[in-house]
């Protein structure tokens, strides 16, 4: 991630809803959204899974530093990570579905593998 889109945010804005979305995406498996956001939530996505797959203190500790709920954290270390013990990296798929009717902004869904 070495050039991160702003997404017509500020910083701080911008970084609390990526969480937010991460933290929906985390709870729920999937999320429609634009594919410009899409983009940005997959990699964080997937650094709180490979934090999970680690399941250390101090893992859980930055996991519950990023994501929103405790309920999520718990899931992510219990339930998501241990799915993808053997996987290394490729945890989010992200599936274009189109044009948005009212401002034609391209949407995605982005989804758990």
């Amino acid at each position: 991630m070495a050039k991160n889109r702003k997404l017509g945010r500020t910083s701080e804005h911008r970084m609390a809803m990526l969480r937010a979305m991460v933290t929906y995406l985390l709870e729920n498996g999937r999320i429609e959204t634009t594919l410009a956001r899409a983009k940005e939530v997959a990699p964080l996505c997937e650094k709180m899974i490979t934090l999970g797959k680690k399941n250390t203190l101090a893992t859980r500790r930055q996991a519950m530093a990023f994501v929103t709920k405790e309920a999520v954290v718990a899931k992510l270390f219990s339930e998501i990570a241990p799915n993808y013990a053997n996987r290394n990296g490729g945890y989010t798929r992200i599936i274009k579905t189109g044009p948005r009717r009212g401002d034609c902004a391209e949407m995605a869904i982005i989804e758990l593998v």
